[in-house]
């Protein structure tokens, strides 16, 4: 359902419209929770952003990957602001939006992260995680090349270094090579991956960096590795250890907090995330909730910005908000585990990782279709 009165607004807020704010909205439901709620995102729809890596050789459409949210939010009696958020008051029981004050009883902050795009130059490059629009002008831009120099790389943000989403890009880099190699034209381009790190990837754990890098090798695929990027120009990317040439650039920056946190109180973490305890509560503030990219949490340096991880904590802020408003201290905490297939088109490597284990599997078809199935799935919660 969709509200029209902002300021009528109360009970449970969710601020996004993304993978932790659906999960919290669903974990609520399931668990019993009754209490109003609203969701303040500009859009009802959810944009299934790891799909994005299958735009450019065609295996997906804008019309695939964006899921209207109209009826599932129908069904789980949700009211939907269409707004931003600008800032927050009142120790976060005052969300201030686009569409007026939108006040709450509990709120939970699921509205995602924000790219790091202080590199000069950095319009030159395409970020892919952006969303849909990214992906169709890396498709695009494919489409109407003749050959060149492909450049894909990440950066971090260096005062938090789990704050970087480097997964896709790997998958961006081997699904082109695969693409192009189909179309006949490989031997017309050069790929080069380029990263600041000599480990790139290294939150996936050693077996997955030495798998990568051994991919590269054997696809053909340049490295430029271990040196700090200075620039983009139109034609080049500028590192401390040189200058190489680029007809295109995919690059993804570190992630830091949205920029309305500016208009708030909430205690922030060095890397400019939202602070939060092990329990997915804000330090400081009562019944305030984050989950997903947005935050800052304790853990392992490894820990993951992906989906997977913003659904673990979104289970934990649930079951705890919960016992707040039933009047008891909730202490359930997230597990911390990694889950990726990194796909190239027709084959996948699935890469797992937690505080006990790393694992890594050959590539295969069967992880590629395991990737697509997992897709029509979690989308079927939704439509």
């Amino acid at each position: 359902m969709s509200g029209t009165n902002p300021s009528a607004a109360g009970g449970i807020v969710v601020l996004g419209a993304g993978f932790g704010a659906l999960s919290t909205v669903r974990v609520l439901r399931k668990q019993g929770c009754m209490a109003p709620i609203t969701v303040v995102a500009p859009r009802a729809e959810l944009h299934y952003l790891p799909g994005t890596i299958w735009i450019p050789g065609g295996l997906r459409t804008r019309e695939d990957l964006v899921v209207p949210l109209g009826k599932f939010f129908q069904r789980m009696n949700v009211r939907h602001v269409a707004a931003s958020v600008t800032g927050l008051s009142d120790d976060g029981r005052v969300v201030r939006t686009t569409a007026g004050d939108v006040p709450n009883d509990v709120l939970v902050i699921a509205s995602g992260g924000r790219f790091i795009k202080k590199l000069p130059g950095i319009e030159h490059a395409i970020t892919p995680c952006e969303g849909i629009d990214a992906a169709e002008r890396i498709r695009d831009r494919l489409r109407a090349m003749q050959g060149g120099t492909i450049a894909v790389g990440f950066g971090a943000n260096p005062k938090e270094p789990s704050a970087v989403r480097g997964g896709p890009m790997f998958e961006f880099l081997f699904g082109i090579d695969e693409q192009l190699r189909r179309e006949g034209r490989r031997e017309r381009f050069k790929l080069v991956f380029f990263n600041p790190s000599e480990q790139p990837g290294a939150r996936l754990g050693p077996k997955a960096v030495a798998h990568l890098l051994a991919t590269m090798r054997r696809r053909g695929i340049e490295t430029r590795l271990g040196h700090k990027m200075v620039r983009f120009d139109a034609d080049q990317v500028v590192t401390e250890g040189g200058a190489f040439a680029a007809d295109l650039i995919l690059f993804m920056p570190g992630l830091t907090g949205p920029a309305w946190l500016d208009q708030s109180t909430l205690p922030r973490s060095p890397g400019g995330l939202i602070a939060a305890d092990a329990h997915c509560r804000v330090a400081g503030l009562e019944r305030v909730y984050v989950v997903g990219d947005s935050g800052s949490f304790p853990g392992p340096d490894w820990m993951p910005k992906q989906a997977h991880m913003a659904d673990l904590q979104a289970e934990a802020a649930a079951a705890n908000l919960i016992a707040d408003l039933a009047g008891r201290q909730g202490t359930q905490g997230f597990k911390v585990e990694l889950v990726c297939i990194i796909d190239a088109i027709d084959h996948g490597t699935l890469v797992f990782r937690n505080e006990r284990r790393q694992l890594v599997l050959p590539p295969s078809r069967v992880m590629h279709w395991a990737k697509r199935a997992f897709e029509r799935r979690y989308l079927a919660m939704y439509r």
